[in-house]
């Protein structure tokens, strides 16, 4: 059968990690970009649940490690990101999998 999209579906608040994979971890210098068609520069963010002190900002290099979401006016809360503190990690990249798709893994330490 036939799903119309609507195009408010496609209206979400993202949030981007940089390098590219997940999860992230604290020594690989994370950047967390909040992107969407919301209002740019009025970006609320959270970690942990908590609001966190970076008003306005849509861009920040991560220090701590926890779970981050942004907010931005009109678009509304990102899923989360988590980042971790771990010494050895098993990661694969930051986006979205589908079944059959062949993905790299990378153990990190």
């Amino acid at each position: 059968g036939w799903c119309p999209l609507s195009p408010a579906g496609a209206q979400t608040t993202q949030l981007l990690v940089e390098p590219p994979w997940t999860p992230a971890v604290l020594w690989d210098r994370v950047t967390l970009t909040c992107q969407g068609p919301g209002t740019a520069g009025a970006t609320t963010w959270y970690k942990d649940g908590q609001r966190w002190g970076l008003e306005g900002r849509d861009q920040f290099v991560v220090t701590e490690k926890g779970t981050y979401k942004c907010h931005r006016p009109g678009t509304g809360l990102s899923p989360p990101v988590r980042v971790l503190d771990d010494q050895l990690v098993l990661q694969v990249p930051a986006r979205a999998l589908l079944e059959g798709d062949t993905v790299t893994l990378c153990c990190r330490g």
